[in-house]
Order: C-alpha cells, then structure tokens, then sequence
C-alpha cells in the first residue's frame, strides 16, 4: 500500500484551514490541522520518537495561543528535524528573518496560491527526503566536522551538533563545492530548491549565519565558511 506523505497544518482560520486541506488532500497529500501552536507542539512532541509519522509542518504566524515563531523555536527545541514551512502575512523582512531565526527553513506570504506552496512543499520534501536522504552511506570532512550523509548529522570530535534540515544541506552543498565561490542564487536553487529573488537572498544570509553559529569556533571570525565580497560565500578549501 502506497504510504502518503503526512503534513501537520498549524492555522485558526477555519476558512483557510479547510482551503488548504481540500487542495494539499487533491494533490495526494494527507494533512492533519490543528488550529493552536500549543495543540501543533503536542502533536509534534508526541512524535518526535517517530518522525515518520509527519514529513512537514505548516505553520502559521497568527495563531490565537501565540506566535507561530515561539512554537517554531520550541519545535526545534524538541529536536524535530523535518521542515518547518512559516505562513505569513507580514511583507516586513524582520518578520520573515525571525521565523528563519527560530528555526524556520523557508516562509511562504499570504495570500498566496496553492501552486506556488505545493512549488515550495515539493521542494523542501526533496531537499529533506530526496536527494541526501538517499545517499549511500558517505562521510565527507571538513577541518574537524565530520559530516555523515546516510544519517544526516554532523560531528565534532565525537559531539553531535544540532543542525536543521535546510543548515544540514546548505552545509553539505558548501562541502561538495568547497574552495568554490557560490552566489546567493546558486545557494538558494541548489539547498531550496526555486528561483532566487531578493527575499530569498536575505533568506541566505540568515542561514549562514545560523550555521556559523554551530560549525564556527568563533562565529564572529568564521575559518569554515567564507563571504566573498559582491558574489557570495564559499567553503574553505
């Protein structure tokens, strides 16, 4: 029997809610929808031992217990690795940095059409399930990281550090380019998975310096992964 992909929706709008199911359920997908961050979090808690269960969560900013930023933030601090995809209706770039800030791996602004969050939903089930959740098993090193493709995790003299779906593939895609100049664009179609425009670049910026401050030993001075000035960043070499 074919095993459907699972999303975990997060939105008190009934109206939307309901929109959102309909569409997601005829493109093949089963969807769960609760309507507070707290109800997201429990549901999330209660399969953290059994991330199969759900491979993605839709979440909304709004929600009438509090900010879907916070039950981002406590998601991850749960340890939840799948994507976490932020619904907004804030233009504001503050906005869309805090919710990559508190863990987010993309953001989508209402109102949007159901094409373009399938475009972004497909896109970060590939990056997350696809492409290097298959790889046979491979160890890449980059100075003292070990990082471990078959499980998706990253090392340092034995500590594991705790790195999101999206910081553990921009990570990866740095390493297989390494000593290379990547631009934002490239960054953005290779890790995300879309076309880049100038939110999306800013989306980069956020990224790297969430990872910098995992991998760097002083994130203010970063050896691993370099900016270069008017193009974008490389991995040391």
């Amino acid at each position: 029997m074919e095993v459907k992909t699972h999303i975990l929706l997060i939105e008190d709008d009934p109206s939307v809610a309901h929109s959102l199911q309909a569409g997601l359920n005829r493109e093949g997908y089963t969807v769960t929808c609760v309507s507070k961050g707290a109800e997201g979090v429990n549901f999330a808690r209660g399969m953290s031992s059994t991330q199969g269960q759900t491979n993605l969560i839709l979440l909304d900013v709004r929600l009438p217990d509090g900010s879907g930023f916070d039950f981002c933030r406590q998601m991850r601090q749960l340890g939840l690795r799948l994507p976490i995809l932020i619904l907004t209706a804030q233009q504001d770039e503050m906005d869309k940095v805090l919710g990559l800030e508190m863990g987010a791996d993309d953001y989508i602004t209402k109102p949007f059409s159901l094409r373009e969050l399938l475009s972004r939903i497909r896109a970060q089930l590939r990056r997350a399930y696809g492409e290097f959740s298959n790889t046979d098993a491979n160890l890449m090193y980059v100075d003292d990281l070990v990082i471990d493709l078959t499980r998706a995790q990253v090392q340092r003299t034995g500590v594991s550090l705790i790195l999101t779906p999206i910081e553990f593939r921009l990570l990866v895609y740095l390493a297989r380019h390494r000593g290379q100049a990547l631009t934002r664009a490239q960054i953005i179609e290779a890790v995300w998975g879309y076309t880049s425009d100038v939110d999306s670049e800013h989306t980069v910026n956020v990224h790297i310096r969430r990872l910098r401050e995992k991998i760097e030993l002083d994130p203010s001075r970063p050896k691993l992964v370099l900016t270069v000035p008017g193009i974008g960043y490389r991995l040391a070499g």
